[in-house]
């Protein structure tokens, strides 16, 4: 299947093929995880955690269910869920008198316990997040990790004295993302929703977009800030240093396994996954090249090198299986084994092991001598070539438009005025995603693409996945 050709069939039959995931769970969405796809998720989980640990957020696991009645105080949040909510209504053969919503996201289910939690200017900054699944009735074609009804979920949320200390969190959530993202090699933009597509009740929302091979951008998480919008409806308050009962102000952070789909996207190529090191459950795969007369001298220098760079923290796995070695390099390619090392006769006689990176195909060999310091600096090498092949992508991707003539399977860049009216008129008429302004002012100088009007601020526009 060639990638290029058919992104969406490609896309389908590489997960498939590298065993990440069975959509064959007698619900639609919700599919198993299979043991090599949730490896790579817990390696992603863990990178999350290590950075929400490092900057001060508790972790936390709230209930799946929320009432109705909490669920409805913010209107304009169970406005934007009503439609993709599911709903619990009885207990065994008992109509519940309050109905149940099975977790869509969790603002209504923590903020009534913040409320309880945060009595002064000492209990703040509130910073809490978790990992759980959440639950929305997608209505459009699932997807393996990209559109699925149960979502494997990250969020933080946290609370503060003021709008500006808020505002400090979500710059700080922008180094998280950073951080987290070289670990994935995965490029992205930050653009400023429009309002009529932040999330719901937010003062406004930051998406966090990469670009799929086929054009199309691809929504990986997004940061809101929220003001008071949500404290004021729960009654999140605290008293200050002058015994003032005050709002506290708030945001949240979430990303989803749609960083797998990105991933997968991304880096992938016709042969199958292109895994980076940090995330992939083996770093490195060893292929004994056996004949009749080096068997037993292969698997024991096997099995040296394999506990030489475990010792040194990489995760390796021999392939002792009883097939061909071509058939071997064809299953691990498939599953994006950043880097394959094969052992035989010659090698051992040379005292090197040959070495070649999934990524790019390059082939060498290093000296035993130094092997955990070159397969090292390998997997690092692979790593940043990854990352600057992807942001290079990214950046390609982008064109600079004046005219709606002509729409291509690109990310779009263009002048706009601001109007509600003109993005409309930009996504009903064009079939197109107003994907919002950027959040690092760009220069620019130009008009709006519907109106005419000049202005001096970009928008950015494609068709989503």
């Amino acid at each position: 299947m060639q990638k290029d050709d058919n992104f969406n069939e490609w896309y389908n039959d590489i997960v498939e093929k590298a065993a990440l995931s069975d959509k064959r769970y007698p619900i639609k969405g919700m599919n198993v995880w299979t043991p090599y796809g949730w490896k790579i998720m817990r390696y992603v989980d863990t990178y999350i955690r290590q950075e929400l640990d490092a900057t001060g957020h508790d972790e936390v696991c709230f209930p799946l269910l929320i009432p109705e009645t909490e669920f409805k105080k913010e209107k304009d949040h169970i406005k934007g869920f009503d439609s993709e909510v599911y709903w619990v209504t009885h207990a065994g053969t008992n109509e519940l008198d309050v109905r149940l919503v099975v977790r869509p996201t969790s603002e209504t289910a923590m903020y009534p316990m913040f409320s309880l939690w945060v009595r002064s200017h000492n209990d703040l900054p509130l910073k809490v997040y978790q990992i759980v699944n959440t639950f929305r009735y997608e209505t459009k074609q699932t997807r393996p990790f990209i559109r699925v009804r149960e979502i494997h979920f990250f969020e933080s949320h946290t609370c503060h004295a003021s709008e500006e200390d808020a505002q400090a969190q979500v710059e700080e959530d922008f180094v998280i993302l950073k951080n987290v993202m070289e670990k994935l090699c995965i490029p992205y933009f930050l653009l400023v929703r429009t309002d009529w597509d932040k999330f719901p009740g937010a003062h406004y929302t930051v998406g966090l977009d990469t670009v799929m091979p086929n054009g199309k951008a691809l929504q990986i998480g997004s940061i809101h800030h929220y003001r008071t919008n949500f404290s004021v409806p729960y009654n999140i308050t605290y008293e200050d240093a002058d015994g003032e009962h005050k709002n506290v102000h708030q945001t949240t952070y979430g990303m989803s396994e749609r960083l797998i789909g990105a991933i997968i996207g991304v880096h992938g190529d016709d042969k199958g996954l292109v895994l980076p090191p940090a995330v992939a459950p083996f770093q490195a795969v060893i292929i004994p090249i056996l004949s009749k007369d080096n068997r037993n001298a292969v698997m024991l220098e096997a099995e040296k090198t394999k506990m030489i760079l475990e010792a040194r923290g990489m995760r390796v796995k021999i392939d002792d299986r009883d097939e061909r070695p071509g058939s071997k390099f064809y299953d691990w390619e498939i599953k994006g084994v950043p880097l394959r090392l094969e052992i035989g006769g010659k090698d051992i006689a040379n005292k090197v092991v040959t070495f070649v990176r999934r990524d790019n195909g390059e082939k060498g060999s290093v000296s035993t001598d130094c092997l955990a310091d070159g397969v090292q600096m390998i997997l690092d090498r692979i790593a940043s070539e990854m990352r600057s092949k992807a942001w290079g992508k990214q950046l390609d991707a982008v064109l600079d438009i004046t005219s709606l003539d002509s729409i291509p399977d690109r990310i779009l860049r263009f002048g706009w005025c601001g109007s509600e009216k003109c993005g409309h008129t930009l996504e009903d008429e064009h079939e197109l995603k107003l994907l919002g302004t950027p959040y690092i002012d760009e220069k620019f100088d130009g008009k709006c693409i519907v109106c005419g009007k000049k202005t001096k601020k970009p928008a950015y526009a494609a068709r989503s996945m």
